[in-house]
């Protein structure tokens, strides 16, 4: 077992660094040998395969993904990590550190052909990191990451419980919770728990021409996520009651519902119905 599981070891190998978790960089280490064999086991490693991980910390999941992959680039934002990964690493003819922010990493200059993201990721970069990825001409084959339950159960969320982020991901990629992770597998301990959240991306609605224009609709319809969709359509477009009626008919949709009530292929309809007019 890698010693910087221990959370005594932990602590004292930080100390001995010089260095303290930074809150506003998500730094939450990962202390448990379960929870990180969940991730390797939900990401299926295989030798020829090109790992992108985001947020390295000290390195406790990279190793493990060096064990089996043919390459690893990982990408930490942290300069104080990034030179203790590089003296630290047994694996360093595999792994590539880069230090920077994740959100600004031009995979394409450093990675040619498929490749497969993992990470214990900050919970302040999810969403934006969703975004990044599936949005790519070239976006990874799958997406295996730590993240906050809330976070985890939001993306996978059927219709009822549908949020801009839910529709974001799913839109791109079927998505689903692989394990659970107790708060207590990290330290510093964070105030929630999280879930290993596999991501597939695929070519699910071709049909979305414009993916601009179909999220901004969403985010028209969204605007009073409580309030019946007539509503916040009629609001948003600046259109009277009896046309957003008359579009939402047209689209088959109920204009009764709530947008988190809204299938996806639902939305779809919405697009290609007023799409023309935004």
């Amino acid at each position: 077992m890698n010693q910087l599981l221990d959370r005594d070891y932990l602590k004292t190998f930080l100390r001995n660094s010089g260095l303290r978790p930074k809150d506003y960089l998500g730094q939450n280490f990962l202390v448990n040998a379960e929870a990180l064999q969940n991730i390797i086991r939900a990401a299926d490693i295989k030798p020829s395969d090109t790992v992108l991980e985001v947020g390295p910390g000290l390195g406790v999941l990279t190793e493990e993904l060096a064990k089996r992959a043919g390459k690893v680039i990982a990408v930490e934002k942290d300069p104080r990590l990034v030179r203790i990964l590089q003296t630290t690493s047994t694996k360093v003819t595999i792994v590539t550190f880069v230090e920077g922010d994740i959100l600004k990493f031009r995979p394409e200059e450093h990675i040619t052909g498929p490749y497969k993201v993992v990470a214990n990721i900050p919970y302040y970069l999810t969403s934006k990191l969703f975004q990044f990825l599936l949005e790519k001409n070239n976006p990874p084959v799958s997406l295996v990451l730590m993240v906050q339950k809330e976070v985890g159960e939001r993306v996978v969320a059927a219709p009822g419980e549908l949020s801009i982020l839910g529709i974001s991901v799913q839109v791109y990629a079927d998505a689903e919770i692989k394990a659970q992770v107790s708060k207590t597998s990290f330290w510093p301990v964070p105030e929630v728990d999280s879930v290993i959240l596999k991501i597939t991306p695929r070519n699910k609605y071709p049909e979305i021409q414009d993916k601009k224009l179909f999220f901004r609709i969403v985010k028209i319809a969204f605007a009073g996520k409580r309030k019946q969709i007539h509503n916040t359509l009629g609001n948003g477009l600046h259109l009277d009651k009896g046309k957003v009626n008359e579009l939402l008919a047209k689209a088959g949709i109920n204009g009764l519902l709530r947008p988190q009530d809204l299938k996806i292929e639902q939305w779809i309809e919405l697009y290609k119905v007023i799409g023309g007019r935004l």
